[in-house]
């Protein structure tokens, strides 16, 4: 199972960990929300079924323009058709280039009729006319269209880059930290600002952006505002956001944040998810939950990810990227204490 791309536009290797799962026997899902355009551009990074993935999951309503909620699961051939990438069963005509995977590094087939019937096993029998007639509508645009479409939407993104680097300050990331290796590629749709130079947190600048000029941004984190370009965007939009940052920076401005709550922290885990959400629980001070056991998930949302999930240990790191959080605004979600000012954790006995 594959994430590809992450809500940055940062992407792996796809083709060779395709290749080297099917070497080994393995069918490769990619996890493909935030990459439902990346067929529509020799630009833009190979997508899940150029890659020679068995099944990809696509939001089609996020950058693919159909209604929210709404998305595709895509399957691979055996024998990808000449030309078309992928005979990806769920979206015929959908994929624009022409990068052949060769049969060789193709794991044994999944049958399009056995995924039917196993999704027939969960999913709703009144399924959403609304929502199946945007995807028709949306899956024709990009066939249509979509090479057109996109190619404007890269145009846009990199004008809105070079103008944003321009400011001072604020760094809009792009192709130059592709290093073939940890960021292997990057989605030149997704606009992502740095804005610890400026002083001030990413959600801080969403929040400006936000209240202050009616520009809603896709959401901030710790360091970095992200702007989801879409093919509804135009140029006078990405100007109007150029122009707010570079006052928010005039108005706002601080001396430069250098010292952050990591990012990542790697879960130390006690118990399994199961056994801590059903255990014996109590609702403990803040500040006294060191080394305790979460019974609870917390999450910055979006993009949603739990800094803590029920069975890991709660560490100081955790505590000081809750507290930063809070201060500088982010919707945290998840806690039975909205407040935070209590967690909820296992109640301890005897063996852990």
């Amino acid at each position: 199972f594959v994430n590809n791309p992450t809500y940055y536009g940062i992407c792996s290797d796809l083709r060779g960990i395709v290749k080297l799962a099917h070497r080994n026997g393995m069918q490769v899902v990619v996890d493909e929300a935030h990459g439902t355009h990346l067929s529509f551009s020799d630009r833009l990074p190979v997508s899940a079924m150029e890659a020679g993935a068995d099944m990809a999951s696509v939001s089609m309503h996020k950058s693919g323009g159909s209604l929210t909620q709404s998305a595709f699961l895509l399957v691979g051939g055996a024998n990808p058709i000449e030309g078309s990438g992928s005979d990806a069963d769920s979206v015929s005509g959908l994929d624009a280039k022409s990068t052949v995977p060769q049969d060789e590094n193709r794991a044994p087939s999944i049958d399009p009729a056995y995924v039917r019937q196993i999704i027939n096993l969960t999913q709703t029998t009144s399924g959403s006319y609304l929502f199946l007639s945007s995807l028709d509508l949306s899956r024709k645009r990009l066939a249509l269209h979509g090479k057109e479409l996109f190619d404007k939407v890269i145009d846009m993104a990199e004008y809105a880059r070079e103008e944003i680097n321009s400011i001072g300050g604020y760094y809009a990331i792009g192709s130059e930290l592709i290093d073939g290796n940890e960021i292997y590629d990057f989605d030149k749709t997704k606009l992502v600002i740095h804005t610890l130079p400026v002083g001030l947190a990413g959600i801080e600048v969403y929040d400006l952006l936000r209240d202050e000029y009616d520009i809603q941004m896709e959401f901030g984190d710790f360091g970095n505002c992200l702007a989801y370009l879409s093919v509804g965007d135009r140029v006078r939009e990405v100007e109007r956001l150029v122009g707010a940052l570079s006052e928010i920076r005039r108005r706002f401005g601080k001396d430069p944040i250098v010292s952050l709550p990591n990012n990542y922290i790697a879960p130390v885990v006690v118990l399994s998810p199961q056994e801590a959400f059903y255990a014996d629980a109590e609702h403990v001070a803040f500040e006294k939950t060191v080394g305790r056991i979460a019974a609870e998930s917390i999450m910055c949302y979006p993009p949603g990810i739990p800094v803590l999930a029920p069975g890991e240990k709660i560490t100081e790191e955790v505590l000081e990227y809750l507290r930063y959080a809070q201060e500088k605004g982010c919707q945290i979600t998840g806690a039975e204490d909205a407040s935070l000012s209590t967690l909820k954790v296992v109640r301890e006995r005897t063996g852990y």
